[in-house]
């Protein structure tokens, strides 16, 4: 493999002087230098063409024993020197101090096309940052973020990439619910892709240590690298970089809030400055519409980052960004105006992407109301949130009511709940409805494909990721191929398909991984 080296974090930013791998407090660095931990037996099982194609490298060097040794952490690629980030964050609301990379570690920034990308293993042993923790990840895990990270891509989110996932040859114990019961796990690497994995706790770190003169730096790195549109000096830059990350975040929550994605720990630290989705723990899927879910066991209690909670999280998190970016602006109003527009312009960015996903090209001035009833009816009964939006875009606008509510109907979970009064409440909704739709001059056939374009017929289903991990550990990984292509194309129709554009199966309601996971990985 012939890649473009371009490490511009590691050349342009201060490095920790402590070489040695152990844990501790660092001071005054971006990163640490790492060499990741030399697995027994490391076995390619999967990788992504098109992250290839992104990175410049080919099928055929993919398959190569070269390929396997560099991403599965056996070898480091000629003239590098791999590297963990520092940062700290905000875990749960709570101040955490520093974390840092506690088993990522950065291979290299390789640039091709005129795009840097950062290449990062992750499970691929300890770090300064591991905080008693052994720095590994397991196969269940992993093929959780490789199969999530491109099929969040594909639907249109915003994300980091998977280039390939490994299998170590290692075990790796796990106490997978947190209940004293640990067993030992196939341990695997997986390698994430991303223009950069600076955080919104990089910039805290630096702020809580009151280390300006780093702070600083990190800041006009990010600025000079991946907002170049930003052409102001001095504070001005801070303040529209602020301004920047907010938009960023914004857009990101609200195609989450679009497709039902539940990212499950959005913990200052696993914000990206970038806006992309990023660490793939315990996130999930809404089978049936409930913005008080979230997969999260750890969060169960409190469900701080349920569902219909994230839009508030994203907020709550640029707050602390702004505090931390503080020192450098030492003007509180303009952030706070930033801050004060997240919440209007969040509003107006959602009521615009239901209008989308309902088939709706104008506005009117109760659309907000017919967003609002429908959001309640969706959760008078289990109602299967990907079916009901793609089974919508079916009906046509001159449709009775009835018609249209029987278009709908394959996406109640328990059909005996449709009472007569939730009938009633459905009926209501689909006249005013259907009345909406009348407004409008799209046909029926373009208002159908346009709503096809933005409510996906299929997504990676917690049971779905469930069932691949099954396979995987008994060495089928057919299955991780399947979906990855299936989930290519989302929006398409992909008829030969079919049995995955169904309702989450019984035996998955409460069945760990299926529907509820923890931060073990």
């Amino acid at each position: 493999m012939n890649l473009k080296i371009n490490n511009r974090f590691s050349t342009e930013l201060p490095a920790d002087v402590n070489e040695t791998n152990v844990t501790r407090q660092v001071k005054n660095a971006c990163f640490s230098y790492v060499t990741p931990k030399i697995p027994s037996n490391p076995k390619l099982i999967h990788f992504t063409e098109e992250v290839l194609e992104l990175l410049g490298i080919s099928r055929e060097e993919a398959q190569s024993v070269e390929f396997t040794n560099i991403f599965s952490g056996k070898e480091v690629l000629p003239d590098t020197r791999p590297y963990s980030m520092s940062y700290a964050g905000h875990q749960f609301g709570n101040w955490a101090g520093q974390l840092g990379d506690g088993r990522a570690i950065i291979l290299a920034e390789v640039e091709n096309n005129q795009q840097t990308y950062a290449l990062q293993l992750k499970g691929a042993g300890l770090t300064p940052y591991s905080r008693g923790a052994d720095g590994l990840a397991v196969l269940r895990s992993s093929i959780r973020e490789h199969l999530c990270s491109e099929a969040m891509f594909h639907l249109g989110v915003p994300t980091t990439r998977s280039l390939s996932l490994i299998l170590t040859g290692d075990q790796v114990l796990r106490d997978v619910m947190y209940d004293g019961h640990p067993d030992y796990e196939k341990g695997a690497v997986v390698c994430r892709v991303a223009p950069s994995f600076i955080r919104f706790g990089n910039f805290e770190l630096f702020s809580s240590q009151n280390d300006l003169k780093t702070l600083k730096l990190l800041a006009d790195f990010t600025i000079k690298y991946h907002f170049p549109e930003i052409k102001e000096a001095g504070k001005e830059s801070y303040i529209q970089f602020f301004q920047e990350v907010a938009n960023k975040t914004r857009e990101m929550v609200v195609h989450w809030q679009r497709v039902g994605f539940v990212h499950g720990v959005m913990n200052t630290d696993n914000m990206s400055i970038l806006g992309l989705t990023i660490d793939y723990g315990p996130y999930g899927w809404l089978e049936d519409y409930n913005p008080n879910w979230t997969p999260n066991t750890t969060d169960r209690e409190n469900r701080r980052y349920r569902f219909g909670n994230q839009p508030e999280i994203a907020l709550w998190n640029l707050y602390q960004l702004a505090n931390a970016l503080y020192p450098l602006i030492e003007e509180a109003a303009p952030l706070e105006a930033i801050l004060n527009s997240f919440q209007t312009n969040y509003a107006a960015d959602y009521a615009n992407m239901t209008r989308n996903k309902l088939g709706l090209f104008t506005k009117e001035e109760n659309d907000n109301q017919l967003i609002h009833l429908l959001t309640e009816n969706l959760q008078q009964t289990e109602t299967d949130m990907t079916i009901f939006f793609r089974k919508l875009s079916q009906l046509k606008k001159m449709e009775s009511e009835e018609n249209a509510f029987s278009i709908v109907t394959d996406s109640f979970y328990k059909i005996n709940e449709v009472t007569d009064r939730v009938k009633e409440t459905w009926l209501y909704w689909f006249t005013q409805y259907l009345n909406r739709l009348r407004k409008e001059d799209t046909t029926d056939e373009d208002r159908k494909a346009a709503m096809d374009t933005v409510n996906p017929k299929y997504v990676l289903r917690n049971y779905m990721a469930q069932l691949a991990i099954e396979a995987a550990d008994k060495e089928d990984y057919s299955l991780i191929e399947e979906l990855h292509l299936l989930l290519k194309n989302p929006y398409q129709e992909q008829p030969l398909s079919e049995k995955w554009f169904t309702k989450r199966p019984d035996w998955a309601r409460e069945k760990i991984g299926s529907s509820m996971l923890s931060c073990s990985s």
